[in-house]
């Protein structure tokens, strides 16, 4: 269902903001920033890019799915005010942001903003020589704005301090007038293969991801003023306490949705590492009511802290958990430890948005990664010509209406990721799942890193619960590799937690009692620390690369 209004994220922000000026929207190293001072930094940012003659140069409709008539400006940075602020700053001017992994080195900062025909470039001096290095190499990149840090790194040739362009004055002609057809460009992590840009109505992923359509409803917002009355009615209610990094979507969709509830963001001071403690320190004197996860990686940490120390977190409601999924031993102790707790599990990728989820609270019976999914959201078949019904079995993960546009440059690929099924357009990522036959969808897993052994196909995430359940074991990444016997034998990268351990045999002996035979692994690799994404997404071509070289 959509909306009367044609929603853009730059009068998202604006109208919220209008609504509710004094309140605070991001709280980071003991600064407190209000709704009204980071308008007023974004407009500086705006008038800024559009001074410099970046915006938009063909509209929406005469365009292809996988064309984007803006300019890019991509986004280099770690968390903090800055991140958001060039977001809803590029969405004003109408040039169209994305996403650049601040874990990139120099060939892969230079695929993707050659990839992305990047015009421009907000990161912080801690990267200059970085930018330094491949700037050669990109002739269209021609706007570099520098956001000063600790490292003292001088401003590169030609670059701009990024405090000091926020006094820019606005244009003699006025900003332009961003449309909910602008663009929202988000890469995909590339852990399976290269990044590529999903192009986003920025209309289409308000309504899916970030608050257009508030939790649990299946109505959007019908206007501006809705948008500005809910923020008003509930304004500082929310807190969200922000760890995963915004340069993955679940974190942006997630600040946006409290930006909906005139809610505020809280980041830790260290944005290099976790520091558990810090964490909680801050998470307690804020009382911050949800703080996202992604997997063990980032909720582990957390609980053996919470376990450990003495944190006053009763003002914390929900833990909700994305892109990763929790352990049972992680998931059972958390409601231990944080018995009036509700954990929300999330499922959804860039290509589909907000698809499905759960609740847990303690005492709950809970069935492994099963969901329930919204009302535009399906299992098609695995040939993709029809919507399997409730109890159908195995097919494709799947979500129509509200879904991207293209792959940015990708027309194949665009045609294969969103197929047309009965006159539907669907949005079909590649996650494999059950449609069960009370409606709820079991997921099974990326296709992309399924294992194919003597013929049977092995879903990892599977198997990697069935080994996370060993409370010695502290991470685990299950890939396959390959073999004479089987063409792919099972191999799972562990590592166990400190002065932990466990033989082959008692991690065989917890498979059993949640896998068949076939799927448990042939070999346990062991290493001092499982490689992941800084949102705690698993690495599989590094897993593979340690099971390989282990045979």
């Amino acid at each position: 269902m959509d909306s009367g209004t044609n929603f853009n994220l730059s009068d998202v922000f604006g109208t919220v903001a209008e609504a509710i000026p004094d309140q605070t929207f991001l709280v980071w190293r003991g600064r407190r920033l209000s709704y009204a001072e980071v308008n007023r930094r974004v407009d500086g940012l705006a008038n800024y890019l559009t001074s410099v003659g970046l915006g938009c140069h063909t509209e929406r409709a005469g365009l292809a799915g996988h064309e984007s008539g803006q300019d890019h400006l991509g986004i280099y940075l770690r968390n903090g005010n800055e991140y958001l602020e060039s977001m809803i700053g590029a969405f004003r001017s109408r040039v169209a942001p994305f996403n650049v992994s601040y874990r990139y080195v120099e060939d892969e900062l230079l695929y993707l903003l050659t990839d992305s025909g990047a015009q421009a470039l907000v990161y912080p001096a801690e990267f200059a020589p970085r930018v330094a290095a491949i700037l050669d190499r990109l002739p269209r990149l021609r706007v570099l704005i520098q956001v000063a840090d600790h490292s003292g790194h001088p401003l590169l040739p030609g670059a701009v301090d990024y405090e000091t362009i926020l006094a820019t004055l606005a244009p003699a002609e006025g900003l332009p007038t961003p449309s909910g057809d602008d663009l929202y460009v988000l890469y995909t992590g590339g852990t399976t293969g290269m990044p590529k840009g999903v192009l986003w109505r920025q209309h289409d992923i308000f309504l899916s991801s970030m608050g257009g359509r508030p939790w649990g409803s299946d109505q959007p917002l019908a206007s501006h003023a809705e948008l500005a009355e809910k923020a008003r009615a509930s304004a500082g209610a929310v807190s969200m306490m922000m760890i995963p990094p915004f340069m993955h979507g679940a974190a942006q969709w997630a600040a946006f949705n409290a930006v909906t509830m005139g809610g505020r963001v809280v980041i830790p001071d260290d944005v290099e590492r976790m520091r558990p403690a810090e964490v909680l320190r801050l998470a307690a004197e804020e009382k911050v009511l949800s703080m996202p996860v992604v997997g063990d990686a980032i909720a582990r940490p957390l609980l053996d802290e919470i376990e450990a120390g003495d944190y006053d977190l009763s003002s914390l409601f929900t833990i909700t958990n994305g892109g990763a999924p929790l352990s049972p031993t992680v998931r059972e102790r958390l409601l231990t430890a944080l018995p009036h707790l509700m954990l929300l599990d999330a499922v959804g990728a860039s290509e589909s948005g907000a698809q499905m989820s759960t609740a847990t609270t303690a005492g709950a019976e809970v069935q492994p990664a099963t969901f329930t999914p919204q009302h535009d959201t399906a299992v098609v078949s695995a040939e993709l010509d029809r919507v399997l019904a409730p109890g159908e079995g195995q097919g494709w993960l799947a979500r129509r209406d509200l879904i991207p546009l293209g792959y940015l440059g990708d027309e194949a690929k665009t045609a294969k990721t969103f197929p047309t099924i009965d006159g539907v357009r669907w949005s079909v990522p590649g996650d494999r799942a059950n449609v069960l036959s009370d409606g709820r969808i079991q997921l099974l897993g990326r296709d992309s890193v399924t294992i194919n052994s003597g013929g049977e196909k092995i879903f990892v995430e599977e198997v990697e619960r069935a080994i996370a359940a060993h409370p010695s074991v502290y991470d685990v990444v299950v890939v396959g590799r390959p073999s004479e016997r089987w063409g792919s034998e099972v191999i799972a990268v562990v590592q166990f937690a400190d002065g932990a351990d466990a033989t082959d045999d008692e991690l065989v002996e917890v498979c059993r009692t949640a896998i068949a035979r076939y799927k448990i692994p042939k070999a346990f690799v062991r290493v001092p620390k499982v490689v992941r994404s800084p949102a705690g997404k698993a690495d599989y071509r590094w897993a593979k690369e340690i099971a390989t070289s282990s045979a």
